[in-house]
């Protein structure tokens, strides 16, 4: 197995990319996301939806996980299963609220500027792979006035193919023209941004990970070529 190495500025750096995942690697997005949902559902419970505020929380969660986040009709399902139809004025409050709070929140990580900084002033090119919405994901690089950086957003929603499935990580690397031995992507999730990533050849390096002792005990045991480290600040110590 290859040690986790890519191309210098003084080397063919066209082929050398760096890829990113979005979300809960550059941005705390599962923090913001939870206060911004839960300060939707206490203005529409304020103004009539009968339930209470954790009643309705949760209720809310479990559309989440059964439609997907990337679903964005959740408030109007949230009324219609509690009232029988849906209520245009509660679901008007619960979106207006859920994004002004989203947009208020939304920070990078520290670090990540300067992390971005230094990749590129080492030649490295930037591109994310990402499970979400095209425009989405745009406008959260353009919000965080760090889309400047990335030459290329590639998401499931136009490739056809989410993450872990190295047909998404092979259409990026095909835009990119990188080879595989000279790239590597960063997330924060084990199957589908490392496990997905070194399928296609490519390096990787977790970060803000929950990854479990079984799968470190299988990073050490298969030899993959996955990196773990604590924060995005770290980037610097591998590449």
């Amino acid at each position: 197995m290859k040690k986790l190495r890519l191309m210098r500025k003084t080397d063919k750096a066209d082929e050398s990319v760096v890829f990113f995942d979005v979300d809960d690697t550059l941005l705390d997005t599962s923090t913001f996301a939870e206060t911004a949902r839960k300060a939707a559902i206490e203005l529409m419970v304020d103004n009539g939806l009968p339930l209470d505020k954790d009643e309705a929380y949760y209720l809310l969660k479990d559309i989440i996980k059964e439609k997907g986040s990337n679903y964005d009709r959740h408030f109007n399902v949230l009324t219609k299963t509690v009232l029988g139809k849906e209520d245009p004025m509660l679901v008007a409050l619960g979106m207006i609220t859920y994004h002004n709070v989203k947009f208020a929140l939304l920070r990078p990580f520290p670090k990540t500027d300067d992390t971005l900084i230094y990749l590129k002033s080492q030649g490295y090119r930037l591109a994310v792979i990402s499970n979400g919405l095209t425009i989405k994901q745009w406008e959260k690089l353009v919000r965080l006035n760090i889309y400047p950086f990335f030459d290329e957003v590639i998401t499931s929603e136009e490739v056809g193919f989410s993450k872990p499935s190295p047909k998404i990580y092979q259409e990026a690397l095909r835009r990119m023209k990188g080879d595989p031995d000279k790239c590597v992507m960063i997330g924060n999730k084990f199957k589908e941004d490392a496990l997905g990533a070194v399928n296609a050849g490519m390096s990787a390096i977790l970060v803000n990970s929950n990854v479990t002792e079984r799968e470190k005990i299988r990073i050490k045991k298969e030899k993959l070529d996955i990196k773990i480290i604590e924060d995005i600040g770290q980037v610097n110590r591998v590449l």
